[in-house]
């Protein structure tokens, strides 16, 4: 008997494997009973253990999140301790590169099991209600059975995307990239709504649908073209066809603009943002903190491997340059503006997110102009995979801030921050610094991530100036358009001080609303302080040389394959 893979197969995607049998384990589990079946014509009972009275082990609505912490946990060590890497089959490959990617989506999916720990809670003792309760104590024990019954239904959601991402990083084919990233869309489309008995929990879930499922229908018949030109699918071979064109062909051409309609939206870049603030503000926190992290890393994965491990143009050419540079400028842009008006702290965040594809497209913009080195080509890609990495810290530390307050039905309106310093110290001084690390202010990891960025755009654009020029102004008119593409960051950079400052402003010098502490919470509060503090050392120090040194060689074996 043939195994679908071999055993040295299986053992560089462990952590997948992990996240598999777990998803199958998640849904037997909590079904296990007494159950038995009786054969026919005899009194002999034999046990199914499938269905009956559930055992009292089985029954406790807080396993399915134990399961799913201990098979999140379990994945993120294996994949730590992976040292091998190879080809599975002809679709799949795992490298330096698609391995830190996999950590990068199972960090995000573990701090939002954590989160939904005390977000979503489960209560074992929980009675129905009676007629004896009150109308407002009826409405809580209601709720309270709702949480213990969706406990499974959110955690078999949570690990499929995980399962999607994952994958979809190691794919080599566009076809299994398409597959992959539509099974971690559409489930993430469910986490947005799954919050149903929420009016504006279902309206966002269903404007995320309609809108993801426009730009994947878009992206589809982008490959389809794609493959009328080539005639194969495989990054290798479309990467050799387009290399051996002499000009760009107008259905190639064509058929990677509509594919980036599709990763555009996975990005949230500009024009295709338009429901994420409303997918942000309508989801719970820890699944908004999910799509502002994972699933935006899976979007430029996807961009990654289209515009630089396929169409990637040679000195003097620029295909899609203009195109990214425009869209670049003006995600990071309206991004900021908009987010400076919000009032809601996680559409605010939606906004923020916005701009941060901006500074990264803005990467891919100057890797396309066709201008720098090699190592200046690898000094941007090295920024924009860091700056992916670590706004799993503070970017999710955010919305673990807000998680928090949702456990008191807060954290939806800027009023609900106020005086959080003089409840919460600890909580508000861990959300002041994941405001001042979104912002780019040293020495925190969001200034390295912005600083590498800028800085490797500057590399690019270096020698293009007119050497004979007598003033600056002479120089700044005759340097290369993509130096203004780091002028844009730095601009963008410092106008988002402004809402970041905002947080900052209320938490420590607004009256409360309410000077009682909020519901401890362990977990959280622990998650909260751990991102806090890698938010400070990630930024400088031997941590911060470590993950660079794992950047570096993901981004070594991308270049390379």
């Amino acid at each position: 008997m043939n195994l679908p893979i071999s055993s040295s197969e299986a053992e560089l995607v462990i952590p997948e494997l992990i996240m598999l049998f777990g998803l199958i384990g998640i849904i037997l589990i909590p079904n296990l009973g007494n159950a038995s079946f009786r054969i026919p014509l005899t009194r002999i009972h034999v046990p199914v253990f499938i269905g009956g009275s559930r055992f009292k082990s089985t029954s406790n609505p807080k396993l399915p999140n134990q399961v799913s912490l201990i098979i999140f946990i379990s994945a993120l060590f294996f994949g730590l301790m992976q040292n091998s890497y190879g080809k599975i089959g002809d679709t799949l490959e795992v490298t330096e590169f698609s391995r830190l990617f996999s950590l990068i989506f199972i960090a995000a999916l573990l701090l939002a099991t954590i989160a939904t720990t005390h977000r979503i809670p489960a209560r074992p003792n929980v009675k129905p209600p009676n007629d004896d309760d009150s109308e407002n104590l009826s409405s809580k024990k209601i709720n309270a059975l709702i949480d213990n019954r969706r406990q499974v239904d959110f955690h078999i959601i949570l690990i499929m995307v995980g399962l999607g991402m994952s994958l979809m990083s190691m794919a080599t084919h566009l076809f299994m990239l398409f597959v992959c990233i539509e099974l971690a869309s559409l489930s993430s489309y469910i986490l947005v709504a799954f919050h149903k008995e929420s009016k504006v929990g279902g309206e966002a879930g269903m404007k995320y649908f309609i809108v993801g499922s426009v730009a994947s229908a878009v992206g589809i018949y982008g490959m389809s073209l794609l493959y009328l030109w080539s005639g194969d699918l495989s990054l290798d071979a479309l990467a050799i066809k387009w290399s051996e064109s002499s000009s760009i062909d107008p259905l190639a051409g064509i058929a990677v603009g509509l594919m980036l309609v599709a990763f555009g939206f996975k990005v949230g870049a500009a024009p295709f943002h338009l429901a994420a603030p409303d997918a942000y503000s309508g989801a719970s926190s820890p699944v908004a903190g999910l799509l502002a992290t994972a699933s935006k890393a899976m979007g430029f994965v996807a961009l990654m491997r289209i515009l630089v491990s396929v169409t990637m143009p040679t000195e003097g050419e620029a295909f899609w340059y203009i195109t990214i540079a425009v869209i670049a400028v003006v995600t990071m842009t309206w991004g900021n503006l908009a987010a400076l008006t919000s009032t809601n702290p996680k559409r605010m965040l939606a906004y923020s997110s916005v701009s941060h594809a901006g500074y990264m497209l803005a990467g891919l913009a100057a890797i396309g102009s066709g201008l720098g080195s090699e190592e200046a080509i690898e000094l941007v890609l090295t920024a924009i995979v860091f700056h992916l990495a670590v706004l799993v810290i503070f970017k999710f530390g955010a919305f673990l801030v807000l998680s928090l307050l949702e456990t008191e039905e807060r954290g939806h309106k800027l009023e609900d921050l106020h005086g959080l310093a003089r409840r919460e110290p600890i909580v508000a001084g861990s959300m002041f610094l994941f405001m001042l690390s979104l912002a780019g202010v040293p020495p925190l990891s969001g200034f390295l991530s912005k600083f590498l960025m800028i800085n490797g755009i500057v590399n690019i654009s270096a020698g293009t100036g007119a050497s004979d020029a007598t003033s600056v102004l002479d120089w700044l008119s005759s340097v290369e358009p993509v130096f203004w593409l780091a002028f844009a960051i730095v601009i963008n950079s410092a106008l988002s001080m402004f809402y970041y400052l905002r947080i900052g402003l209320v938490m420590f010098f607004e009256e409360p609303e309410d000077s009682k502490s909020i519901k401890d919470a362990f977990s959280l509060r622990l998650a909260i302080a751990i991102c806090a503090i890698l938010t400070v050392i990630v930024g400088i120090g031997p941590l911060s040389d470590s993950l660079l040194e794992m950047v570096a060689d993901a981004i070594n074996s991308f270049v390379s394959n």
